[in-house]
C-alpha cells in the first residue's frame, strides 16, 4: 500500500475512537502482525483506552499529532513537554503501511516540533526492553541507550496483560539542539 504526503494535524476529540483503533491494530491482536512493531507476543488486552487518547489529546502540556494521507488515519504520535525535553510516545503507524518511510518521517515531525515550537533539548522515550528490533530502529536514528529501566505496571489491564515475566521500560534519549 502506497501512501500519500503524509499531512501532520493536532488529533481532535472527534480522532479518538479512530485513533484508539490504529493504535490498537500497530501492537495488538493478529493484525498488528501485518507490521513489524507488534507486541502481540508479549502482551494480549489493550494498548490504550478511549479515555487514555482523549487525555493526551485535551493536556494542557500534550499534543497528540494525527498523520492522515490520501487514505485517511495512517500514522499518530504523542509528544509532551516535560521541562526541557519533550516525551514521544503512543506512535503507531497502520501495520500495512510500516516499512515504507513513513514511521521516518513521523519521527523526523516530532522532534522537528518539540525543537522548533517547544524550544526542547532532548527527546525522550520509554520502549519494552525485550523489544531488541524496535529500540534498534531508534538507536539507527540518532537515540542513545540509557540502561535507565522502570517497572512494566503488571497488573494494571489499562496497559496490556503481560505473557511472560520480566518486562520493563528502557529510556532512550536523543539530543535535539
Amino acid at each position: 500500500m502506497r501512501t500519500g504526503t503524509p499531512v501532520f494535524r493536532p488529533a481532535t476529540a472527534d480522532d479518538v475512537p479512530a485513533l484508539v483503533a490504529l493504535i490498537e491494530s500497530a501492537y495488538r491482536g493478529d493484525s498488528s502482525r501485518a507490521g513489524w512493531t507488534t507486541e502481540a507476543d508479549i502482551l494480549e488486552g489493550q494498548r490504550t483506552d478511549p479515555e487514555g487518547v482523549l487525555a493526551v489529546v485535551q493536556g494542557a502540556d500534550s499534543r497528540l499529532v494525527a498523520v492522515e494521507n490520501g487514505s485517511g488515519l495512517v500514522a499518530c504520535c504523542q509528544l509532551e513537554r516535560r521541562g526541557d525535553h519533550a516525551y514521544f510516545g503512543m506512535f503507531a503507524v497502520r501495520p500495512a503501511l510500516q516499512g515504507a518511510g513513513l514511521g521516518k518521517a513521523v519521527l523526523a515531525e516530532a522532534e522537528r516540533f518539540a525543537l522548533e515550537e517547544w524550544k526542547a533539548a532532548e527527546m525522550h522515550m520509554t520502549v519494552i526492553s525485550v523489544r531488541e528490533e524496535l529500540i534498534a530502529w531508534y538507536v539507527r536514528r540518532g537515540y542513545r541507550r540509557t540502561g535507565e529501566t522502570s517497572p512494566f505496571p503488571y497488573g494494571d489491564a489499562r496497559f496490556g496483560v503481560p505473557t511472560r515475566d520480566g518486562l520493563e521500560f528502557e529510556l532512550l534519549t536523543k539530543e535535539l539542539a
